[in-house]
């Protein structure tokens, strides 16, 4: 069983950063693949950013390429999603998510464990 606590989300203007993280108990951490995902007001949950158990694979949603970099610490049990260059369409709470499993994909359908969420405004 895992645990997964999201936090670092907030209101910020267009062309702001955010650094989200995510916290997961459990000692079989470092074994998980993990997730970033995102839900809009209005709209379907939408895959951002994985990253693979030794934190060297890496996938992302065309649309954050280039301005959003996921990471881990297994050290410290920690996932962070850092949001630079953010566009009103950013807007939404964002999910971590982690997969039993060493392989990251991009289907939500495909992860075991979920946080509560955070909510991430970009607004002027």
């Amino acid at each position: 069983q895992v645990q997964l606590v999201e936090s670092g989300g907030g209101l910020v203007q267009p062309g702001g950063s955010l650094r989200l993280s995510c916290a997961a108990s459990g000692r079989t951490f470092k074994a998980y693949a993990m997730g970033w995902f995102r839900r809009a007001p209005g709209k379907e949950q939408e895959f951002v950013a994985a990253i693979s158990p030794s934190g060297i694979g890496t996938l992302y949603q065309d649309s954050v390429k280039g301005r959003f970099t996921i990471s881990r610490d297994n050290a410290k049990n920690t996932v962070s999603l850092q949001m630079n260059s953010l566009k009103p369409e950013d807007t939404a709470v964002y999910f971590c998510a982690a997969r039993d499993s060493p392989l990251p994909l991009r289907s939500a359908s495909q992860y075991d464990y979920w946080g509560q969420g955070t909510q991430v405004t970009v607004s002027s």
